[in-house]
């Protein structure tokens, strides 16, 4: 909004008691907005004019693998790899908090330390021991635990590449996971869970539906930054030779010598996966976001037909017609 102000000279000459239509109005002038402006255009002007005129970005041969079948089933893949691995990390991640929370002693242990390893042990580390787990264990037994088992799997039948990628970024993710969870149940106010505890409701319930959804406006921001961090991080499973995005780019610029097209490709598609996860964050904090104020943010596409019908209003007024109402 733009700020207004009264001229000190005509606010000296006009007697205490004066209307207020008799002082002249002017607009408040803000030249350090103005200039930064400008250079940031400027700054601008010179990025877009690199990235169209330098024909060494090669915008040709980006457009033509943009789409390309090996490229998209690679995208594919990383989707697929970063939803079942957020899932995985994220419930296992609940069930840690949870028992971090407990009063057991050997539950709050267990938590910590299942935190403590996988948050220090790399990632890179912890795919290739998943990957070679078969050397450790050949079968995976299903029975009665220190007795006798019923079925026997062989372990590198059922860990490939694609499961020891889902092990290894599930797991590393739970640990981070059960620290955001944590500390969104910590911020709910104590006075929840006492008013809860006094209306006689189970510990269960206080959980899911008291906890849990208040806890979630300081968890979305935090899980989300997560997840589109795993949508990044899954390109280390290149090591696992595994087809995901960046695996597949690495192999076709290897292949055609074409190395920064094809990694402006990949930029591309991570973009593109990050900014629909990002709208996907706003709904999400809008939507528990409705206990926490009297009144939700209005979306994008609000806003928008908002400033719209107040542009249109600014210039019904000035040029004399009746002005619409936002």
């Amino acid at each position: 909004m733009t700020a207004l102000q009264t001229r000190p000279e005509v606010a000296a000459d006009v007697p205490a008691g004066t209307p207020y239509d008799a002082f002249t109005v002017v607009r408040a002038r803000h030249p350090g907005r103005w200039v930064a402006t400008a250079v940031v255009a400027v700054l601008l002007a010179m990025v877009v004019n690199s990235l169209v005129t330098n024909p060494r970005w090669e915008w040709g041969v980006v457009w033509a693998y943009l789409g390309e079948e090996s490229i998209v089933r690679g995208v594919l893949t990383t989707v697929q790899l970063t939803l079942i691995t957020a899932v995985l990390g994220f419930a296992l991640g609940t069930v840690l908090a949870l028992m971090r929370l407990s009063r057991s002693p050997l539950l709050r242990a267990v938590s910590w330390g299942y935190t403590w390893v996988f948050r220090s042990v790399p990632l890179i580390l912890q795919l290739l021991l998943w990957y070679n787990l078969a050397y450790l264990y050949q079968t995976i037994d299903l029975g009665i635990p220190f007795g006798p088992s019923f079925a026997s799997i062989e372990t590198l039948s059922l860990i490939d590449k694609f499961g020891a990628a889902i092990l290894g970024l599930g797991l590393h993710q739970a640990a981070y996971s059960a620290e955001i969870v944590r500390a969104g149940i910590l911020s709910v106010d104590q006075g929840q869970h006492e008013a809860a505890a006094s209306l006689g409701i189970p510990r269960r319930r206080q959980s899911t539906k008291i906890v849990l959804p208040q806890a979630m406006r300081t968890i979305v921001p935090t899980a989300v930054n997560e997840v589109i961090g795993l949508f990044k991080g899954t390109s280390i499973v290149y090591v696992l030779a595994l087809g995901e995005l960046f695996y597949t780019v690495s192999v076709i610029y290897g292949r055609t010598q074409r190395v920064l097209p094809m990694l402006v490709v990949a930029a591309v598609w991570y973009v593109v996966l990050t900014t629909v996860v990002t709208v996907l964050q706003y709904y999400v904090e809008r939507h528990y976001a409705k206990g926490a104020v009297r009144t939700l943010p209005p979306t994008p596409l609000q806003r928008l037909r908002g400033n719209l019908t107040a542009g249109l209003s600014r210039v019904r007024s000035t040029s004399g017609q009746d002005p619409v109402l936002p």
